[in-house]
């Protein structure tokens, strides 16, 4: 070798399966496996990086293969020991975090149990102590109750008292009432008599009074009536009389209605004596048509317009002067149409 080179053996194997290699590999494998088991036991702790330095070395001129098999196999046992090691002290260290564990778990336990005893303790302290508490309570109330029945007692003692005092001074006011009433009902009774029998009196003067005025009302009843007949009598006779009157009056002015019509009516050439033709006619007190109205036809049109033009022909009809005459007879009447008369 010359400066900082070293020469090179060439032992006619790959490089990854010489010695050194197959040791590097061995190490790492032993790391991971320890790594794994610490990171199991103790989960909330990070484990340092293990560095691992490594050193290539040239290996040295190879010796016999018998001597390299026998350090081989002590590598190997070594490795395989330290293997074992690792996890033995990797299971060593879980049991003892399972123990720690378990006594923490333990301890945690039996403080939750003093925890609860201390807990029940104050409340059985607190509830012999509501107790007390509700028989003092009762015990007062007990002592109140007795002295309000007592205060009860005494008042209503004091009522009755009060009530019998009560009832005695009405007693004495009843009785001095019942005989003020008894005297003011006897002065009322007097009185009483004497309004009856003053009013018997009044009564026998106004049944007398009455009796003489029914005579006398009788009797003018009677007269009245008397006069009312003879009254209505002449009334009747008068309206006989002014009814006779009103009725001839009334046909003459009808006989000459029927002239004034024959005279404006000329029937048609078709005109039969079977045909008649009924009109209804209205007049005004001054004579002068108001309507006419064709209330039966004749069957025949040309007859039925005659008619009609007759009476619509007459400029005034002659009514009477008489006003009753005039709205019983003649405010509205009918006339009949026929060729041989006028009715």
């Amino acid at each position: 070798m010359t400066g900082n080179e070293r020469e090179t053996i060439s032992t006619g194997k790959a490089p990854w399966k010489s010695p050194v290699a197959v040791s590097v590999l061995l190490h790492l494998l032993i790391a991971i496996v320890a790594l794994a088991g610490w990171s199991w036991s103790e989960p909330m702790q990070e484990p340092e990086p293990n560095s691992i330095s490594a050193r290539l070395v040239s290996p040295e001129p190879e010796p016999s293969p018998v001597i390299n098999e026998q350090e081989q196999a002590r590598d190997r046992e070594q490795q395989k020991a330290e293997a074992e090691r690792q996890q033995a002290e990797a299971e060593r260290k879980q049991q003892e975090e399972q123990a720690r564990e378990e006594a923490e778990r333990r301890a945690q336990e039996e403080a939750r149990k003093r925890e609860e005893e201390r807990k029940r303790q104050e409340a059985q302290a607190r509830e012999r102590a509501e107790q007390k508490a509700r028989e003092e309570a009762a015990r007062k109330k007990a002592e109140a109750e007795a002295k309000e029945r007592e205060r009860q007692r005494l008042l209503e003692e004091e009522r009755r008292r009060q009530e019998e005092a009560k009832r005695k001074a009405e007693e004495e006011r009843r009785k001095a009432e019942e005989e003020k009433r008894r005297q003011e009902e006897a002065e009322r009774q007097r009185r009483e008599e004497e309004a009856r029998k003053e009013a018997e009196r009044k009564r026998l003067e106004a049944e007398r009074r009455l009796r003489e005025e029914q005579l006398q009302a009788l009797a003018d009843e009677a007269r009245q009536e008397q006069e009312a007949e003879q009254r209505r009598q002449r009334e009747a006779a008068a309206a006989r009389a002014r009814e006779a009157q009103m009725l001839s009056e009334s046909q003459k002015y009808q006989s000459l209605i029927r002239e004034r019509l024959t005279q404006a009516w000329y029937p048609p050439s078709s005109a039969t004596e079977d045909m008649t033709a009924r009109l209804q006619i209205a007049l005004l007190p001054t004579g002068e048509l108001a309507s006419v109205k064709l209330v039966n036809s004749s069957g025949n049109t040309a007859f039925d317009n005659s008619a009609l033009g007759a009476v619509r022909a007459l400029n005034r009809y002659p009514v009477p002067e008489n006003r009753d005459t005039f709205e019983r007879y003649f405010r509205q009447f009918t006339i009949e149409f026929n060729p041989q008369r006028l009715r």
